[in-house]
């Protein structure tokens, strides 16, 4: 299959890779220099999103932000302009694995579908390790039959790959999953500064924990990150702010309240004006030790 790619950070790269290994043709562009792992592959670059669009009948979007995928999709040299220039008839899927507003998610799909193709928002949960490994959780939201065409390609880079419903649900099962992360990292971070403050050996504390009712896959990894102090990305807090933002951005227009949320929101806010927004989002326990003028280890 002629599949385009557009985005090759942290997590498009590894992504990419997994399409290549599997024996697709694979056209890509990003912003930037293409990944030495992607130009020494078999994928050719193209110039720009519309090229892409162009050559191949899937295209998958991996970028930051709800603006970065408003670009790709209907910026100059965009994914629309060459839908609209198409003229072999055939019906190509755009399918975007960013994680971006819900809200906006179901207009980009409206003005795509008006041109002529499917659209199928698939935000992942995973991280890096997930994307090298290819056992990201993959969030859809569209219609059945074009996620059933689509889903041979999702099982190359993941494990758990759920419709859950039209578009835009993706999105918001996204934004849900990273209220949840980012409340267990705030609450993993209290513990162990709490543990450590009280003269406990925080590692073993982590060790006792795992084998209860508090063990989770959050004390597991970012538990050890905290301990450690390995806090390298592999996501980002101003990717995780960026979701934040959007769950709280939907809970005022739904007219919900949000509280546990805009507290790891500020959090996260206090590590970025401290110089920390592009280090591991459980990196979040530093504003924790900062409060408490007290680390962890």
């Amino acid at each position: 299959m002629k599949i385009g790619f557009i985005g090759l950070g942290i997590m498009g790269a590894p992504m990419a890779l997994h399409l290549v290994d599997a024996g697709h043709l694979l056209f890509v562009h990003t912003r930037g220099a293409v990944p030495a792992s992607v130009a020494t592959s078999s994928a050719m670059a193209c110039a720009n999103a519309a090229d892409v669009t162009r050559q191949a009948d899937v295209v998958f979007i991996m970028v930051p932000d709800t603006p970065d995928v408003e670009a790709v999709l209907f910026g100059a040299d965009g994914v629309a302009q060459a839908l609209q220039g198409a003229s072999d008839g055939a019906r190509k899927v755009i399918v975007d694995m960013s994680s971006i507003s819900p809200m906006a998610t179901k207009a980009f799909a409206a003005k795509i579908n008006a041109i002529g193709a499917d659209y199928l928002d698939a935000p992942v949960s995973g991280g890096e390790v997930g994307a090298k490994a290819a056992s990201l959780t993959i969030m859809v939201g569209g219609d059945q039959n074009v996620f059933e065409a689509v889903r041979p390609l999702f099982e190359k880079m993941g494990k758990n790959i759920t419709l859950v419903g039209g578009n835009g649900d993706g999105q918001t099962t996204k934004v849900a999953n990273q209220i949840i992360v980012a409340l267990s990292i705030a609450a993993v971070g209290e513990a162990l500064l709490f543990a450590s403050k009280a003269g406990a050996d925080p590692a073993k504390v982590r060790q006792a924990l795992m084998g209860g009712f508090a063990s989770s896959r959050i004390l597991e990894v970012h538990g050890e990150r905290m301990i450690k102090r390995t806090f390298a990305p592999g996501f980002r807090i101003r990717l995780h702010q960026k979701d934040l933002n959007l769950a709280l951005q939907g809970a005022r227009e739904l007219g919900v309240a949000l509280p546990q949320t805009a507290g790891a929101a500020q959090l996260m806010q206090a590590c970025a004006a401290n110089g920390m927004a592009d280090l591991d989002h459980s990196a979040l326990v530093r504003a924790l030790e900062l409060l408490g003028n007290h680390d962890v280890a």
